[in-house]
């Protein structure tokens, strides 16, 4: 729909004038997305993506661009012709399925409107899974008035992150009232049910706390070790099963009253849970709901950190615990 696309940033070109000049802001696009709705109809002169085609690209009738479905299939996309009121007529050739998700759900408490926008375009950017937004008894309620979650500027946002990957599919975002209705929901079950099992197919999972690499085996059993010794950060030792069907690993990031620090995870596991409280932190409260619940409390570190950028962190934390970085 045009609407939808004018909503977003990954609109590549933005027109405007002052002072009788034209500047034009380019934003990176690495592929140009349709919804199957638009299957079939021309791109109209105005569309955002007719612009970026003609005036960014400079393509023509005849050439060619990476395309997509939104939540299917890319590959390529053909210029018919460029009609004479400025549309463009298109033809699509989409037979490569898009890479899976990374198996990790973050959830997070609700950070300022200003910043959930980059925020959902940055984990969607960074292949997540799915998006939590919750509320938390510290972070501020006023927060949770924001239009962006209910106008189409979230989905607008988490596009732009995907476009930018050159990815078809966006996480799945869901908001809830509290932690406590999150952690009775168990929202990541459903998400990390199907997915997991992609990621694994394509991931040799090392095992580095061995002191040498090695495959990790399917048998292996989770197992949580937790060194002894006084005045130590605990060093944590995580195994995957290697089943779809086990429980991903549950992590609350906590720098006020950690159990160990997310950097020392050692080894990788399969699935992941994330929970990030809102700039306040959590509550004594609610830290003993997310251990009841089985998350572990671990932390990035003593500085306290923006809403925006512990999520960034955390998220990459977790991909490179779960091998995606190769």
């Amino acid at each position: 729909m045009p609407g939808l696309y004018s909503a977003l940033a990954l609109n590549i070109s933005f027109h405007i004038l002052k002072n009788t000049k034209r500047y034009v802001i380019i934003f990176p696009v690495n592929i140009i997305l349709f919804e199957n709705a638009e299957i079939g109809k021309p791109l109209p002169r105005r569309d955002e993506r007719t612009l970026h085609l003609l005036k960014v690209l400079h393509k023509k009738a005849g050439d060619t661009f990476d395309a997509g479905i939104l939540g299917g299939n890319l590959g390529t996309g053909k210029i018919d012709s460029v009609r004479l009121d400025g549309s463009i007529a298109y033809s699509l050739d989409l037979k490569e399925e898009p890479p899976p998700r990374y198996p990790i759900h973050i959830a997070v408490g609700f950070p300022r409107p200003i910043q959930i926008r980059r925020l959902l375009r940055d984990l969607s950017n960074l292949g997540l899974l799915a998006v939590d937004i919750i509320g938390t008894e510290l972070g501020e309620k006023s927060y949770r008035d924001t239009k962006l979650l209910t106008d189409g500027g979230a989905k607008a946002a988490l596009i732009e992150g995907a476009v930018q990957a050159r990815d078809t599919c966006i996480p799945a975002l869901s908001v809830f009232a509290s932690l406590e209705e999150w952690l009775a929901e168990r929202s990541w079950e459903r998400s990390l049910s199907g997915n997991s099992t992609a990621f694994t197919e394509r991931t040799a999972f090392t095992d580095y706390t061995a002191g040498a690499e090695s495959t990790m085996r399917a048998e292996r059993k989770p197992a949580i070790s937790r060194p002894q010794e006084k005045n130590k950060r605990p060093v944590w030792s995580v195994y995957a099963s290697g089943s779809p069907s086990r429980s991903p690993l549950l992590i609350a990031l906590d720098n006020v009253r950690p159990e160990g620090s997310l950097a020392l995870l050692s080894a990788l596991g399969q699935s992941m849970v994330l929970a990030v409280g809102s700039e306040r932190g959590w509550s004594d409260k609610e830290r003993n709901e997310l251990e009841a619940s089985g998350f572990l409390r671990l932390s990035m570190g003593e500085r306290a950190l923006r809403t925006e950028t512990a999520c960034t962190a955390a998220a990459v934390l977790a991909l490179e615990k779960i091998g995606a970085l190769g």
